[in-house]
């Protein structure tokens, strides 16, 4: 069977093999890789919810300190006390900033049923520093702030333009207000009008702006413009998002995404205030007097939040008195909202490292938050893109508001180095594998061949003598020969059947150490006496050949002693001589020069043996040794032999602890046997 294969269907095979090996393992990795990518992305996308919550978790907490306020809280300080005699009784609010002050925050407010706005920072009509208990740097801060928030409110049509107030920062209609308390026969009217329900109508228009506040109809004065883009911009691939609880169908539509529910039960509360009658007759009543004291119920709404054209936050709520609705309320500044409730939570974090962050208001991009991945540069909803990760909205009254992660460049996962690395020396080992496999096939089809030529090799050598030996028998035999040819004849069949001996010794030879079933002797030997017994095996050789033999020995030389089996060197030193014959018989000089000098070490012996031939060609020297091997094709090649003598030769020097080498020389090649000294 292996005579039958060739090189080229050889690596077919192997070909065929490597395929059948690596198209399963290349899809078991590729599935094992699509499955570590799933997961990183699953820890991911886990990452993004705890982000997520967290965020909301913490703005919600902001939300409920301004729910627990009182309503009184949006006043400077409530009816009764005065700012410079009784500071304790001041509105919290009146802090700047106040505690636990919502990210971008610029200040409270309060709109009542007629449209007139307030704030807890300065009191209405007041300017007096020493009446408000401040130093007149904080006023002057103060009344700057409180010009912020109206010029806000006002350029987003929150309030009107009849309700403004003057410049003095005294509200128009505030003396009005005075001159009825100030008037006894008034005091009854007041209560009256105080308790009596009135109208939705009285505060419709002046409040609707704040209604409209989160309105998508067209043409709403407060609808923004989208100046960073829209979601559907986004260049997200939403094949993983797909597959999760909050999967859409759509193009990331604000109702068809999930929110979260870290918000508490949200409802409508009522409050009870005490409120004394000088406090609604004012301070021109006699305060030595004990005023009657009235209570009063109101119904607070929860928080609503909104976003206005300017870019700004409104967070506001409806507190219901006597029929009549007042807006309480927080203006906060976009940027520093997402700045430091969301982009300083997401800074830092493991999710930075891998991915991006868009804030969004229902459709409109508000802001994009790049990771911190190197190079990092997002500007607009166009320019973010990669593989969608996690999309989810806020609790309410922040529940317009969207986060969506996205990841650029999905993460390997926490065992994809492992895969990497096993998949590397998988590869490795099965290409050195099958590479082996080919260079051992092809080493056993060339020795098939080799054996091959062996076996013809070893027949002609065996049947041309043979032949020969048994023609001139038959003529010694029948007498044919004359007395003068008889010589020859004879010699002639010495000669062939020491040839055969040679051949049968060198396969016998061959055979034992095949099975490993040969032992060396190895003696002390002398120079001169390893000469002699070489010139009673070779001479006969070497005569018949036409060739002459020439010995040199170094001087260092002659008292060294080698240890040497008699059988092994006798035979090494034949098939060289043999080989020298063989290949320089058409030289014109047919001499061997065989020389004793001493090795490179001290304790070795160099035997060489040089003919003054073709020499060996350059790409042959590290083949000649190998058993079997010939140059040439077996039908063209001139010269005899079966291709194992140099092969014995280098296996018998080795067992004797030496080892052989061939050189070329200007003419010829020379074999140069080391041997090691006896001690």
């Amino acid at each position: 069977m292996a005579l039958a294969l060739s090189p080229a269907r050889l690596r077919g095979f192997l070909a065929v093999l490597l395929l059948a090996l690596v198209i399963p393992s290349a899809v078991l990795v590729w599935q094992t890789q699509q499955q570590l990518r799933w997961e990183s992305l699953h820890q991911a996308r886990t990452l993004a919810e705890e982000l997520a919550t967290r965020i909301d978790l913490q703005l919600q907490q902001r939300i409920s300190l301004e729910e627990a306020r009182s309503e009184s809280d949006y006043q400077f300080a409530p009816p009764g006390a005065y700012p410079a005699t009784n500071a304790a009784a001041r509105s919290p609010l009146t802090q700047w900033p106040p505690p636990d002050a919502f990210p971008g925050l610029i200040g409270h407010f309060q709109v009542d049923a007629e449209g007139q706005f307030s704030t807890p920072l300065l009191p209405d009509g007041v300017a007096d520093s020493a009446a408000l208990g401040l130093q007149a740097p904080e006023v002057a801060l103060r009344q700057a702030r409180r010009q912020q928030l109206l010029e806000v409110l006002s350029s987003n049509q929150l309030l009107t333009a009849a309700r403004i107030p003057a410049a003095g920062g005294v509200l128009r209609d505030s003396k009005d207000r005075a001159q009825a308390a100030a008037d006894p026969s008034s005091d009854r009217a007041s209560s009256n009008q105080i308790e009596q329900a009135e109208p939705l109508a009285s505060h419709a228009q002046s409040q609707a702006a704040f209604d409209q506040i989160n309105s998508t109809e067209t043409g709403n004065p407060r609808q923004r413009d989208a100046k960073l883009g829209r979601i559907d911009e986004l260049q997200l691939s939403r094949g993983y998002a797909d597959e999760g609880p909050s999967a859409t169908s759509g193009s990331g539509a604000a109702d068809q995404v999930q929110a979260l529910s870290n918000a508490t039960t949200r409802g409508t509360r009522k409050e009870q205030r005490a409120v004394l009658d000088s406090d609604i007759q004012g301070e021109l009543s006699d305060q030595s007097l004990p005023g009657r004291v009235r209570m009063f119920e109101s119904e607070v709404d929860p928080f609503e939040f909104g976003l206005l054209q300017s870019g700004h936050g409104v967070l506001f709520r409806k507190v219901w008195h006597a029929g009549r609705r007042s807006i309480q309320g927080a203006l906060l500044d976009q940027r520093e909202l997402i700045d430091g409730a969301i982009a300083r939570s997401f800074h830092g974090t493991t999710l930075a490292q891998m991915s991006d962050l868009v804030v969004a208001w229902q459709q409109d991009v508000l802001q994009v938050i790049p990771g911190e991945q190197p190079g990092t540069t997002l500007s607009r909803a166009s320019q973010v893109n990669g593989e969608l990760l996690y999309q989810t909205r806020l609790s309410a009254p922040l529940d317009q508001l969207q986060l969506i992660f996205s990841v650029r460049e999905l993460p390997a996962g926490p065992g994809a180095r492992v895969v990497y690395w096993a998949s590397g020396v998988l590869l490795v080992v099965l290409l050195g594998g099958l590479g082996a496999l080919y260079r051992l096939g092809l080493r056993q089809l060339l020795l098939a061949r080799q054996q091959q030529d062996f076996v013809s090799a070893v027949s002609h050598e065996l049947k041309t003598p043979l032949t020969s030996i048994r023609m001139y028998a038959e003529m010694l035999r029948a007498g044919w020969a004359s007395e003068d040819k008889k010589a020859s004849y004879y010699q002639y069949i010495y000669d062939e059947s020491e040839r055969l001996s040679r051949l049968i010794a060198n396969v016998l030879q061959l055979a034992r150490m095949e099975r490993n079933d040969f032992a060396l002797a190895c003696k002390p030997m002398g120079a001169a006496e390893l000469l002699d017994l070489l010139r009673s095996k070779i001479h006969t050789q070497i005569e018949h050949a036409g060739f002459t033999v020439d010995y040199r020995i170094d001087a260092s030389c002659h008292e060294a002693v080698v240890a040497v089996d008699a059988d092994a060197w006798c035979q090494i030193m034949i098939n060289l001589v043999d080989n020298a014959i063989k290949y320089a018989k058409a030289a014109p000089e047919r001499r061997i020069e065989i020389a004793l000098t001493p090795g490179d070490s001290a304790a070795d012996l160099i035997v060489s043996v040089r003919d003054f031939g073709p020499g060996v060609p350059r790409g042959q020297m590290g083949k000649i040794f190998q058993l079997f091997y010939r140059s040439g094709s077996e039908l063209t090649r001139e010269s005899l032999g079966t291709g194992i003598g140099l092969a014995l030769v280098r296996q018998l020097a080795r067992a004797m602890g030496g080892d052989v080498q061939v050189c070329n020389r200007q003419p010829g090649a020379e074999f140069r046997l080391r041997l090691r000294r006896a001690r």
